[in-house]
């Protein structure tokens, strides 16, 4: 019969994580296979444990949260990515383009932050996207505008020939102050190839992230996963952003994402609640230069999200609003939630809601 080693509180019934856990305490870096470890072991409890060991170190019981708004004011793309069902082309059922005053029909004063993305519209031009921006930002200046994917931005290049230098400086000057995390997917040739060919690379996304946090705009990072990526692109994806990170500093927060089964069926049934919250706590193990790591509740949903404040997580995101991309996936989520179940959904998990704005500058935190 096999019993548990007892490690400064911790009962690991898998003992090859404790060397592992001897490196977190160390403040040690973990190694490539020791990310494929934490996604092997199933040492489940331990794991947890050890991630939030790491989220305690940085941020003592605090967790997130944003008044936000997803916009996706487009969902006509020129590209077919084999996960997508957000994508239309003209013509389609449920194609749509949102009007100037449907987008910013969606903010108000007490927004602190519009996130932005949307489709590689077939037609729209650049000064259209820089005039949203700039529109945006006059009527809302207490809104922080966080928009468009470094694919988005890659397309600006191969459709309008306006290399991401110059795209990001005019965005910046009309009121862009941080970039979302989107369009990563997974940082894999052979998925690339398989699922979105004709999407920015990997090495692309890396670029222009690394642009972007060479004139000083912030951003976010994400992973795709749940679908036909395997544990060693998975970890592989956490060390190229890593490596990243070490470079710039650029980086606010990494996400990762749950694939959404819909219609493209990649696989037959979505991700479980334990791998939600194994990757959660295998990113905050590995990203150990990030400061934030998300529980996007939009994904794995709103009881998963509060566990996952156990498991390495510091944020749940925000209230969101009208965000279309993962219901059109059919995610079962809400589609927002209030400040009021925000800090519900943060205080249940045993946490103190912090209320931030997009560039994680505090507003407000709710003492229990």
């Amino acid at each position: 019969m096999s019993y548990a080693e007892t490690r400064d509180g911790i009962a690991f019934a898998d003992r090859s994580l404790i060397p592992l856990w001897e490196k977190v305490q160390a403040g040690e870096r973990l190694s490539f296979d020791d990310g494929v470890r934490v996604f092997q072991t199933e040492d489940f409890a331990a794991v947890g444990r050890m991630a939030d060991f790491v989220k305690s170190r940085l941020w003592g019981d605090r967790a997130f949260f944003v008044l936000n708004r997803h916009i996706n004011p487009t969902n006509l793309c020129v590209l077919s990515c084999g996960f997508c069902d957000f994508a239309k082309k003209r013509g389609d059922k449920g194609a749509y383009e949102m009007s100037m005053d449907d987008i910013l029909g969606l903010l108000d004063e007490e927004i602190r932050e519009a996130h932005m993305v949307g489709g590689h519209h077939p037609d729209w031009t650049f000064e259209h996207y820089e005039n949203i921006v700039r529109e945006m930002s006059r009527r809302f200046p207490t809104c922080q505008i966080k928009a468009f994917t470094a694919s988005e931005i890659d397309y600006f290049w191969r459709r309008w020939k306006i290399p991401p230098e110059e795209s990001l400086a005019r965005l910046k000057a009309a009121g862009l102050q941080s970039m979302p995390g989107g369009g990563a997917e997974v940082f894999s040739s052979r998925l690339h190839k398989l699922l979105y060919p004709g999407k920015a690379t990997p090495e692309r996304w890396l670029e222009i992230h690394r642009i972007a946090h060479k004139m000083g705009i912030p951003s976010n990072a994400t992973l795709l996963y749940g679908h036909v990526e395997t544990v060693e692109e998975r970890v592989r994806h956490l060390e190229l952003l890593r490596e990243l990170q070490d470079d710039t500093g650029g980086f606010l927060a990494f996400i990762p994402i749950e694939y959404q089964t819909g219609d493209t069926r990649l696989v037959a049934r979505q991700a479980s609640p334990f791998d939600d919250l194994k990757t959660i706590a295998a990113a905050r193990l590995m990203l150990d230069n990030f400061p934030h790591v998300k529980a996007y509740w939009i994904t794995i949903y709103e009881a998963t999200a509060s566990i996952a404040l156990n498991f390495g997580a510091d944020d749940t995101d925000g209230t969101i609003g009208r965000e279309r991309i993962s219901h059109a996936a059919k995610a079962a989520s809400p589609i927002g939630l209030t400040r009021e179940r925000m800090v519900n959904l943060i205080t249940d998990a045993g946490k103190t809601p912090v209320e931030r704005d997009a560039l994680y500058n505090v507003i407000r935190v709710y003492e229990n």
